[in-house]
């Protein structure tokens, strides 16, 4: 038999317990699994690497992508990279699902799963940090970062996400994010003031303080907040209690104009 009837016939095979209306439903799992890593173990044996197995599956298969990925973490668990960016390059829709399995399995820590999963799609950025986030919330800050250098481009969608999430947290991510890539300060400050303007004063004091060495930041970084409708007083006193001196504020503003 050809490798494509062969596949074809295996995937057929997969599906077909779901007309077995008589069987129980924990058999139904168990003879799915057996199902999918009988496939599994064909695939690899023919030279087909496990990303690529995993890869047609879920592509023919998505509303399995959980019981897919779950089933080729378990049997290959040195091959979580290739099967993560598998599943994700073939379901990017089930990007946060795929993210919450490989934390859950236990594969590798949680910020080089976060790195790996932006990596496979960018554009699932903020499913992937809520994710994670949700799933290890102690790692927060490491998300933060790790997720900031891996697509700096999308800072302000990865603050907005987790602050959005985590609302609590705000001063944390905002700060991990800024620690990660400075220059990203104003475009997180104005996507925090979006969504929350009654946290005006912690998002300018956290963000002057964390661009006390970079006099070009800090001066995007007021203008960001005179741009969101912040009245100049509070500006100010905003970016004092940021670390800024009267006179270092005074310069800013004047460099402005």
């Amino acid at each position: 038999m050809k490798r494509s009837s062969y596949i074809l016939a295996s995937l057929m095979l997969f599906t077909c317990h779901f007309s077995q209306a008589t069987t129980t439903d924990e058999e139904l799992m168990q003879n799915e699994n057996k199902v999918l890593q009988g496939f599994i173990k064909r695939q690899v044996k023919q030279s087909i690497s496990v990303g690529r197995a995993v890869g047609a599956i879920t592509s023919h298969y998505p509303n399995e992508v959980e019981t897919i990925v779950a089933t080729a973490l378990d049997m290959y668990p040195d091959d979580f990279k290739e099967i993560i960016h598998a599943a994700i390059s073939a379901q990017p829709n089930a990007t946060s699902k795929i993210v919450k399995i490989a934390i859950d399995k236990d594969v590798a820590s949680c910020p080089s799963i976060v790195e790996l999963a932006i990596q496979a799609d960018p554009s699932y950025v903020d499913f992937v940090v809520g994710a994670a986030a949700n799933s290890n919330p102690d790692e927060l800050k490491d998300i933060v970062r790790v997720a900031v250098l891996t697509e700096p481009d999308s800072a302000d969608t990865i603050v907005q996400t987790l602050t959005s999430e985590h609302p609590n947290e705000l001063v944390d991510i905002l700060t991990s994010a800024m620690q990660a890539v400075p220059v990203v300060g104003e475009y997180v400050v104005n996507a925090l003031l979006a969504v929350f303007p009654h946290e005006a004063e912690a998002v300018v004091t956290t963000a002057v303080r964390e661009s006390a060495q970079q006099r070009e930041q800090l001066s995007k970084i007021i203008e960001t907040a005179h741009q969101a409708g912040l009245n100049s007083t509070d500006i100010k006193r905003y970016a004092m209690e940021g670390g800024m001196t009267e006179e270092e504020y005074t310069a800013v503003i004047n460099q402005d104009e």
